[in-house]
């Protein structure tokens, strides 16, 4: 990694300096965002950073002085052309012509590698993760959350996998419940065989719908609680319509889950940790961490002093109705039986769970009462939660399926597409309206904290100046299109050391920080680290193209400059991919 090599040169020197260990310091040392008033050193060492060690008590006023004292210390070499002294740091700039050697080499041996393999990782062990991601309920709406929870877990999962970690990825659906009662009789009043096999969400939503009407019914709820009796207690027939309604929604997942670019290893479920979850009821008895309250509910005590200033209600007290009481258990106790079955059948070092905000408690709960319970990998769970998305709505009203949001995206990109002047021919325009369409709400989604709130907005996702992800994939075409239009050929011995003009230095000392915005990323699993990156970079990529021609410069800058914009669309394409997007290379 070009940046490493930087990192590294510098540590050695400050090492001799501050007679402290070269690893110490690299880590302090980090690459310069690039400024838009132009001249900006390529690294910075924060004073505050190596000097907390020696001397905690110094004060913020000292640490310019400091950063001048050390840095009058230091000397220039073959790899720092300079060096200053800014408000507590001390800054080098990289010699220019081994800057653009050096990144541009290393940018175009790496490819897809490129920024993964930096020694920032060398200290992070390769680990077996495991993620529960999308999980929506069978022949209920997925919702706006849903899609979320899909893009966000498909996010954790691609970075995990790029810097080298065993992933598992599952879909644990709602499978399993009252309401299959309820649906299993509205299907044998409304259902049609032929319609469950064409569209298998849709038509299962539509009788939900239909049978919920007629749910007060006293002889709808007791046919409905028959039919689930009957699930439970495995009757062939019943057991097999809903292995039907599972297994024909799944497949329709699939299929949309593809044009989203996800796919699962797993799919999982209530229905697998009915039994399981009784084991867990006895588990928690046997513990004595079962307690009952006057009222009769179920609770456990998860206090420090275990005086009841905090527990976890696990079951209601529903007098005689044993039934729903049950169905209760089977809420809270499939998530413990589905961890504890988890790290039986994995062995995993993390298990993350990406769901919205209000299940925050839930989860809290869920990883104390795992500990209470004597499973000390509990600590390693994780929830990763994300804010609500309001006024996402398509041209029909309310958004009910996933399939809704895709078909909406891209007839509004094929439109938008059609409209603009710049768009080529392309060979399959719906392929790609879909695939920019996908990049704009993704990067909508992404770019502020997962954990806010946000206004969801059309006609903002699907600009195409601006920071949106109509923008990446435009940048990402128009570079991949100026490779074609110059042969394309592998570039060998090009002499990139003629690269000089500020515009292309900014590029260059950008691409020189991918490497710390993927770890900042992989510490936080926060997407927007990189998105900024992105943006960031497309812009800077778009002024280079404009000021740094190709197209009539002397054969040697010619090479040169289409060797900084291959570079610069490699890394986008890399950052793309990671987020969940498929870089287009027309549009």
């Amino acid at each position: 990694m070009a940046a490493c090599s930087f990192r590294r040169s510098i540590a050695s020197q400050l090492s001799k300096v501050l007679d402290l260990p070269p690893e110490n310091l690299i880590k302090s040392i980090s690459a310069v965002p690039v400024s838009k008033k132009r001249h900006v050193a390529d690294f910075q060492l924060s004073i505050a950073s190596v000097t907390e060690d020696s001397s905690r008590n110094c004060l913020a006023q000292d640490l310019p002085l400091q950063a001048q004292k050390l840095a009058e210390r230091l000397k220039c070499d073959a790899v720092v052309s300079e060096i200053s002294a800014g408000p507590g740091t001390v800054n080098f700039t990289i010699n220019r012509e081994l800057l653009a050697k050096t990144v541009l080499q290393q940018v175009l041996k790496d490819g897809s590698e490129y920024g993964v393999k930096s020694e920032l990782f060398s200290t992070v062990p390769r680990q077996k993760a495991v993620i529960e991601f999308s999980s929506p309920n069978i022949a209920k709406k997925f919702h706006i959350g849903h899609l979320r929870s899909t893009i966000v877990g498909n996010f954790i999962a691609n970075l995990k996998v790029a810097l080298g970690h065993e992933v598992t990825r599952i879909n644990y659906l709602g499978d399993w419940g009252m309401q299959f009662g309820l649906l299993g009789v509205g299907f044998q009043c409304f259902g049609n065989k032929e319609k469950l096999k064409s569209s298998p969400l849709q038509h299962l939503f539509e009788v939900y719908v239909q049978i919920n009407k007629a749910a007060e019914d006293e002889n709808t709820k007791e046919l409905a609680k028959d039919f689930f009796r009957r699930l439970e207690e495995h009757d062939e027939q019943t057991l097999s319509l809903w292995k039907q309604f599972r297994d024909l929604s799944i497949e329709e997942y699939i299929r949309i889950y593809k044009r989203l670019g996800v796919h699962f290893d797993e799919y999982s479920g209530e229905s697998f940790y009915q039994e399981k979850s009784q084991e867990v009821l006895k588990m928690l008895e046997d513990k004595g961490l079962l307690q009952k309250t006057i009222k009769g509910t179920g609770i456990v005590d998860l206090s420090e002093k275990k005086d009841l200033s905090s527990f976890s209600t696990v079951m209601r007290s529903d007098g005689t109705s044993l039934y729903i009481t049950r169905q209760f258990l089977v809420i809270f106790f499939r998530d413990l039986a589905a961890a504890i079955d988890r790290m039986n059948k994995y062995s995993w070092d993390t298990m993350i769970y990406v769901t919205d905000k209000s299940q925050s408690n839930h989860f809290q709960h869920l990883f104390q009462i795992l500990k209470l319970m004597g499973y000390d990998w509990a600590e390693r769970c994780q929830h990763v939660s994300f804010g609500l998305v309001q006024g996402m709505k398509t041209r029909r009203g309310e958004v009910i399926f996933l399939e809704d949001v895709l078909n909406e995206v891209r007839s509004r990109m094929l439109q938008n597409m059609a409209s603009a002047k710049t768009t080529k021919e392309l060979e399959d325009p719906m392929d790609t309206a879909e695939k920019v369409g996908l990049a704009a709400l993704i990067i909508q989604d992404f770019r502020g904290l997962l954990s806010s709130d946000y206004q969801f907005s059309w006609d903002r996702a699907l600009q195409s100046r601006g920071d949106t992800g109509v923008f990446l994939q435009y940048t990402h075409a128009r570079l991949h299109s100026l490779e074609q239009m110059h042969g394309n050929e592998q570039l060998t011995d090009v002499n990139v050391a003629c690269l000089q003009e500020p515009d292309a230095i900014s590029v260059l000392q950008h691409l020189l920080r991918y490497d710390e915005v993927l770890y900042r990323s992989s510490q936080d699993l926060q997407p927007k680290h990189i998105v900024s990156y992105l943006l960031t970079l497309s812009h800077l990529a778009a002024v280079a193209h404009k000021t740094l021609p190709v197209k009539g410069s002397t054969p040697e800058l010619a090479q040169a400059r289409l060797c900084l914009f291959q570079a610069a669309r490699s890394v986008l394409a890399n950052g793309m991919k990671l987020l969940g997007i498929t870089p287009v290379t027309q549009m």
